[in-house]
């Protein structure tokens, strides 16, 4: 019994007649008989009773079986068009990662964006800093991340897209808002406000005031990246932060660029080698944001 015969016997019923049914569906009608004979054998019961001529009517166990097919052919067909779906990528469930300030501010709005062009797909997001990504892309337990460069094995692939500008933002009334240009070495003579020791943004600054020589004099360590902010309104330092997640500035504070642009972050997209390139709804989501962080990330 196939999906092909259910049909042929439901049209059988539709219509009333065989001659019908076999013109409806592009047959001889030997072949709706011989359809529906096989259904009755392969059931083991008869379904249909003929008359005189080309009369025929249901058997009662024709009746119940019509009855449950219908179901059994609308669920059938639901079936093959979302496994279709799957194999075209347009449905499916697509579990990625994301750091801040990226999850906050820019994938909403792209999400809201690809969901509208593909509202079969499911999107679970999980925001963690790099390492732990990372470990989460390798084990599978992610399809891919939307991180800064991760420290690169042979098992990883990161594929970058745009460049996350840095600022300093600090009070109006702080001594360096007096500068337009900052620089690092500005910067360590006052309370630094800084994000986890785990965040690559915060491994990243260290790594250049360790090359200047000259380690900040006071720091208070900040966990969340979009925290820092509010931390700077209320007086209690400066802080080092990607320019779009302090924009538009808040009152009372100031925003200002530091020099040169070593100190800001490489941010992409990170796979296992692997699974590159991806596949089916993984790779139409891939492809979207790569698309659209790569030509307008900054605007």
């Amino acid at each position: 019994m196939d999906l092909k015969t259910l049909k042929t016997f439901q049209m059988v019923v539709k219509y009333g007649s065989f001659v019908r049914t076999a013109r409806e569906m592009n047959y001889v009608q030997s072949t709706v008989t011989m359809q529906i004979q096989k259904l009755e054998l392969d059931l083991g019961v008869q379904l249909i009773e003929r008359g005189h001529g080309k009369e025929f009517r249901l058997t009662e166990a024709g009746r119940l079986f019509h009855d449950q097919s219908l179901q059994i052919v609308k669920r059938m067909e639901q079936l093959q068009s979302s496994l279709s779906n799957l194999q075209m990528g347009e449905t499916g469930h697509v579990r990625i990662g994301v750091t801040e300030p990226t999850g906050s501010y820019r994938l909403p709005g792209l999400l809201k964006a690809f969901l509208s062009d593909y509202p079969n797909i499911r999107i679970s997001l999980e925001f963690a800093n790099t390492p732990t990504l990372s470990e989460r892309v390798l084990k599978g337990e992610l399809d891919f991340s939307l991180c800064s460069a991760p420290d690169l094995g042979e098992d990883l692939y990161f594929e970058p897209l745009f460049q996350e500008e840095f600022v300093v933002v600090l009070p109006e009334s702080h001594p360096l808002a007096r500068k337009e240009v900052l620089s690092l070495e500005d910067i360590v003579e006052f309370r630094l406000l800084l994000t986890s020791a785990t965040c690559p943004y915060r491994r990243k600054l260290e790594m250049l005031i360790q090359e200047i020589g000259h380690a900040p004099l006071d720091t208070m360590e900040v966990g969340s990246m979009t925290a820092l902010k509010f931390f700077v309104e209320s007086g209690l330092g400066i802080a080092l932060v990607p320019r779009i997640a302090v924009e538009p500035v808040s009152t009372g504070t100031a925003i200002r660029a530091m020099h040169g642009s070593r100190i800001h972050m490489n941010v992409g997209l990170l796979c296992k080698t692997t699974s590159y390139p991806l596949q089916l709804a993984s790779q139409k989501l891939y492809q979207f944001l790569k698309l659209r962080l790569g030509e307008g990330a900054t605007s």
